[in-house]
């Protein structure tokens, strides 16, 4: 079968508005994995805009490219000369490595004229176990072609999820079976994701694991180990925005991560070697990957797949602003677009605020649009893509459809969007 052009898939995103998500399903299967009759309903009800009943179409050469550009940040990061580069200028926590590569990598992408584009990557990306409940419960649209799209198996997938966090268990070097996880976040009842929080605890629980909700300050260290009230705690799975465990709440679980009494996933020093905002600005620096000794491939599949990004300084700071219109300005240690602005609209105040802390300057890469039917109008909302991996491999591909200047979960029609991932057929029966 052909590959789909991006023209084809540009044509799917801008002309079909079929509904795909069967709210009946998915309400019927979160309701039975979590024991609760109403909580499908509830959630509904607490995050209208959680979930968008529209997919995103995306090229099988795309999806493959994304994987390209993953795995080619990976193989740098591997590298001693980027370790060393990185970890100068990273607390000190993030030079302790006790061998986790860290569950749940988030890596964002835009597509651009000529492919997919990184502007972001998170090291704590919230809602992969969401997106593969959303995923099984859409309805084929458009014929046989898309019925063959929409084929899942979610029990593979889930099991693909558990082996991720056997394997952060094994890599620092436990032995027996993992038997008890804490999923750890400031007050974790109040975050947006937290039903995600609950599905997670259900699935550990499934496979025979005790799991745990906390917030970091619940957590105590004692006997050698981590504990959660009566529980001892084997391994964390780490959904914290406090990347480096800094603040006061989180110095238990800060001493028993560093003792090596417990295993936490994703780690600071995977945040430092990831996510921070700055990294790019190396990763997308030719001179100095080539100083680094990266393989030429691997340069060309960097530079054309990350924009162009700098770190901001008094030496740049004048050209940054003169050509800010066509730069997203992003602080280094940020999350969920939080203090980052399009430099179009940036006031004279704002900038002097940026200056005033670490920034990126990156090249704006537009989102991709797509084509929602709400109320029975049709509206154009932006799109990013996420691929979630582990150790590299891409385990799952959602995306995210919104309006305004930053992703947010919040807007009418919009939320966590299913990827339909496809060749040619895929555009030949679509209404």
């Amino acid at each position: 079968m052909s590959i789909a052009t991006q023209h084809e898939i540009e044509r799917l995103n801008r002309d079909c508005t079929c509904f795909t998500l069967d709210v009946g399903a998915l309400c019927r299967a979160l309701e039975q994995v979590v024991g609760d009759p109403a909580f499908g309903r509830d959630l509904a009800v607490t995050h209208p805009h959680l979930l968008s009943a529209q997919p995103m179409f995306l090229s099988a050469a795309h999806a493959e490219r994304m994987q390209e550009i993953i795995g080619s940040i990976e193989a740098v990061a591997r590298l001693s000369s980027y370790q060393s580069a990185i970890l100068k200028l990273a607390p000190e926590i993030a030079r302790f490595q006790p061998g986790p590569v860290g569950v749940f990598m988030g890596y964002d992408f835009h597509l651009g004229r000529d492919g997919p584009k990184l502007i972001e990557i998170n090291s704590n990306a919230g809602g992969a176990l969401i997106n593969a409940y959303l995923l099984q419960a859409q309805r084929a649209c458009c014929g046989e072609a898309m019925a063959a799209a929409t084929q899942f198996d979610l029990s593979a997938l889930l099991a693909e999820f558990m082996a991720s966090f056997q394997s952060e268990w094994r890599r620092q070097g436990r032995a027996g079976a993992l038997g008890s996880i804490a999923i750890v976040d400031q007050s974790p009842a109040r975050q947006y994701l937290y039903p995600e929080f609950v599905l997670f605890q259900r699935l550990f629980e499934a496979h025979g694991i005790t799991a745990v909700i906390a917030a970091p300050e619940h957590l105590l260290q004692r006997d050698n180990a981590l504990w959660c009230a009566e529980e001892r705690i084997d391994l964390v799975y780490n959904r914290l925005t406090d990347f480096y465990f800094e603040r006061p709440e989180s110095k238990m679980l800060r001493a028993a991560y560093l003792a090596g009494e417990v295993v936490v996933t994703p780690s600071p020093r995977v945040h430092a070697l990831l996510a921070s905002k700055q990294n790019l600005a190396l990763l997308s620096d030719e001179k100095t990957l080539r100083k680094w000794g990266v393989a030429d491939e691997q340069i060309a599949t960097l530079l054309g797949g990350i924009p162009e990004t700098v770190l901001l300084t008094g030496n740049n700071a004048d050209a940054c602003w003169a050509r800010r219109n066509q730069l997203f300005f992003k602080p280094t240690a940020g999350f969920g677009s939080k203090a980052a602005y399009r430099g179009d609209k940036i006031t004279r105040k704002v900038w002097g605020d940026i200056l005033n802390a670490p920034y990126v300057a990156q090249e704006i890469v537009p989102p991709s649009a797509r084509t929602v039917a709400i109320d029975g109008e049709v509206q154009v909302m932006k799109a990013d893509l996420r691929s979630y991996t582990y150790d590299g491999k891409v385990q799952l591909v959602a995306a995210r459809l919104y309006r305004g200047q930053t992703t947010n979960l919040r807007t009418p029609g919009g939320g966590f969007a299913p990827v339909f991932i496809g060749d040619g057929d895929l555009t030949q029966s679509c209404r």
